[in-house]
């Protein structure tokens, strides 16, 4: 009897030992690839503190891929305003790739970005076509783009990264080589708040506007809040530069834009660089 009872819970076992050993197996391996997207909308998109929609609201979105290797690309999309150096669009596309890796509280990310600006047409600008006295009397002809190469770092909540024109910037010619620098700070406040603030400084080369060249020279700054409400984010931040953007018909600034109106209406401008509250609401998934 005794020896059945054995023979009974040996097989038991038996049959009992492959769930044991499912339940005992390794969790499945992470996969390597991320995917991610984010949608935004925000009453004003300001680049490098100018503004690219004549201070009107901006639909904005784009996806992600990761790898765990460190390598990334991605794709951002904005509406923009054909005043703001965009003649004929109404579009910003843009593409980037490069590798980000951490250590610890350090970081690097080492890339490339293009903007895109479809439908654009650089030969009407003021009904001009875009020249640079520097340059030749060299004019773009085509769409509008932009491209460059970036190298950040990053320690904590603070970031510092560096962008550098491989082509005429934004179409101008003879403009390659300018180059933004960007100082960013991104703090955890607790309870889903945060503390977001920014200077960066532009510097424009070889462009003449038939004054001084360094009237494209700026630097910009902002201060917000952000709050994190079930994974949507709301923003609150104040935007400024010292960019030349007086709309004084006497001395026009740099960055006072116009913006095309209805015949008989005549243009409207806007100092695109004067400062602004910023509200945003986004959400990443």
């Amino acid at each position: 009897m005794i020896r059945k009872t054995l023979l009974t819970l040996s097989v038991a076992a038996a049959f009992a030992a492959p769930s044991l050993v499912q339940a005992q197996a390794a969790p499945a391996a992470k996969s390597p690839h991320t995917f991610t997207g984010n949608i935004g909308l925000v009453t004003d998109y300001k680049f490098r503190g100018i503004s690219q929609t004549f201070a009107k609201p901006a639909l904005q979105g784009g996806f992600d891929y990761s790898h765990s290797s460190g390598l990334y690309l991605g794709n951002w999309n904005s509406n923009i305003s054909s005043g703001a150096g965009f003649p004929a669009g109404n579009l910003e596309m843009d593409f980037y790739g490069g590798w980000k890796k951490s250590w610890g509280d350090w970081g690097l990310d080492i890339g490339m970005i293009y903007y895109a600006y479809p439908g654009t047409d650089a030969n009407r600008t003021s009904g001009t076509q875009i020249t640079n006295p520097r340059a030749g009397g060299n004019t773009h002809t085509g769409s509008v783009d932009n491209k460059e190469l970036y190298i950040g770092g990053s320690w904590k909540f603070l970031s510092l990264k560096y962008y550098h024109s491989i082509d005429d910037y934004f179409s101008q010619p003879g403009t390659k080589n300018s180059h933004y620098l960007d100082f960013s700070a991104n703090y955890d406040l607790g309870n889903g708040w945060g503390l977001v603030g920014h200077i960066g400084s532009f510097k424009l080369k070889g462009w003449s506007t038939g004054t001084d060249a360094t009237n494209a020279n700026y630097t910009d700054w902002k201060l917000g809040v952000t709050k994190d409400i079930d994974g949507w984010i709301l923003g609150a931040t104040y935007v400024d530069t010292n960019g030349k953007g007086s709309c004084n018909a006497a001395n026009l600034g740099y960055y006072c834009f116009n913006n095309a109106t209805p015949a008989g209406a005549g243009p409207k401008t806007k100092d695109a660089g004067k400062g602004t509250l910023v509200l945003s609401v986004s959400k990443s998934f």
